[in-house]
């Protein structure tokens, strides 16, 4: 690093103990996410890890991106798999079983946990990273959420000395009204259809928001149509149209007006459910080319915006849902309230995981791989209600997985491609030690010239 010449602005802006503990706060820190890679500070804070990264070439840099992001996406994956279906099974126990039927009041509940996303986040790094100083931790986290955030604003991962100095919390705030409020409109169709159509056509209409996650994809994302991912899309539908109305008994549960009427607003919600799906990926992930740690740091800090903007404005409907009739308020007690619990805590497992999934992979994958969720649930109503699985279940199932698996795949060629297009840009992946850094060094810079420029004016230059 180089020196103004001057004795005064050659002064170091931070204390050998701030200097030590923001260096030692960067190394011990990281990501908290698996990576045991020892340091070695030499009292200015460069480390050999960033080094050692600088080092390498872009091919291996992404290589080495993407294992982490595939590592990262099952662990998100089997997650989302296990807490959807325990969010499945005590929804529908608390509604059907204990009959507290309040459709609104438990989307309210439910999307307003998910403001705990980013302080838990918080607090699993802090217990993993206990060491460094409280203030340090905090101070370098928030600085890694606020570049990544700028990298989501500009949609660069490479952010300029002036788009390093803009807020990126209203850009933020607009952006997650959007995407809740699309979110929200969608969720609620579900439970508005839910007593109106039968539970097949419910399943099958649902869940073709797969397709038009897909077909929002290629014009907002810009996807390519690759005859692999239609293929998957296609098969899993069919799928689940198998699962749905396989068995016989699709017809059962609804008829005339009501039953059309409430396909056309499930209808209505498969649209938004795949077009919220496509939104998020576009407004609130970072560019390609971003380390996997930091989408997963980002997509939880989302996920708290989501929740907190629907416990602070979407609690509006409630007073009038009650004051209509139409839903009156009631807290849940006893064991409603006890399972309702267990409901909140597994969507909010299932919600961190699911965003953290689109952010590392696509919308479309995604959304195929939440479609195993059927066949879980199938297996565990078996085993709770003792039921066996009809063929019709067990063979779209079946296909179910076999396009998550083709898709899955397809996926993994993207990811191949994308490593041949960085050697040959010689581009790298944005590491997030070294973009601390790189801001903390353009603060440096800023404050150097502002030193500077404060003594050529003492100086009356």
């Amino acid at each position: 690093m180089s020196h103004s010449p001057g004795a005064r602005a050659a002064e170091p802006l931070l204390d050998s103990s701030d200097e030590e503990d923001l260096g030692r706060s960067r190394r011990e820190l990281g990501l908290g996410l698996g990576d045991d890679t020892q340091w070695r500070n030499d009292g200015t804070g460069s480390s050999e890890r960033r080094h050692q990264l600088r080092s390498r070439s872009p091919g291996e840099v992404s290589r080495i991106a993407n294992k982490q992001k595939v590592l990262l996406a099952v662990i998100a994956l089997l997650i989302s798999l296990m807490t959807f279906v325990v969010q499945t099974e005590t929804a529908v126990y608390i509604q059907k079983n204990l009959g507290w039927n309040k459709a609104y009041c438990m989307l309210y509940m439910t999307h307003g946990s998910w403001t705990f996303l980013w302080p838990l986040q918080l607090l699993y790094l802090r217990l993993r990273k206990r060491s460094v100083p409280w203030k340090s931790f905090l101070r370098s986290h928030l600085q890694l959420v606020r570049t990544t955030a700028q990298m989501v604003q500009f949609k660069t991962n490479r952010i300029s000395t002036a788009q390093s100095m803009t807020n990126p919390i209203p850009h933020f705030l607009k952006q997650i009204a959007i995407i809740t409020s699309a979110l929200t409109v969608a969720g609620s169709s579900w439970y508005i259809a839910v007593n109106m159509t039968t539970p097949s056509d419910l399943t099958a209409i649902y869940n073709c928001s797969a397709f038009f996650a897909y077909a929002f994809s290629i014009p907002l994302l810009h996807e390519r149509v690759r005859p692999g991912k239609v293929v998957s899309v296609g098969v899993a539908i069919l799928g689940v149209m198998i699962v749905a109305y396989g068995d016989g008994n699709g017809g059962q549960g609804a008829e005339g007006t009501s039953r059309v009427l409430g396909n056309l607003i499930i209808g209505v919600g498969s649209v938004l459910y795949g077009f919220y799906e496509v939104l998020y990926k576009k407004l609130a992930c970072p560019p390609e080319a971003t380390s996997p740690g930091r989408s997963v740091i980002l997509a939880n800090a989302v996920g708290s915006g989501i929740g907190f903007f629907t416990l602070s404005v979407l609690w509006i409907p409630l007073p009038i849902l009650h004051w209509t009739g139409i839903e009156p308020f009631e807290l849940p007690r006893g064991e409603t309230a006890y399972m309702m619990g267990i409901s909140i805590l597994s969507n909010v497992g299932f919600s961190g995981a699911f965003l953290v999934l689109i952010s590392l992979t696509s919308p479309v994958l995604s959304s195929v791989a939440a479609l195993l969720t059927i066949f879980l649930v199938a297996i565990t109503d078996w085993v709770i209600t003792g039921v066996p699985l009809t063929f019709a279940a067990v063979g779209g199932g079946v296909m179910i997985i076999c396009a998550f698996g083709l898709l899955s795949w397809d996926t993994w060629k993207e990811l191949k491609e994308e490593e041949e297009k960085l050697l040959k840009r010689g581009d790298d992946v944005v590491d997030d030690e070294e973009s601390v850094d790189g801001e903390r060094g353009r603060t440096e810079e800023r404050g150097r010239a502002e030193e500077r420029g404060k003594l050529l004016r003492e100086e009356g230059v």
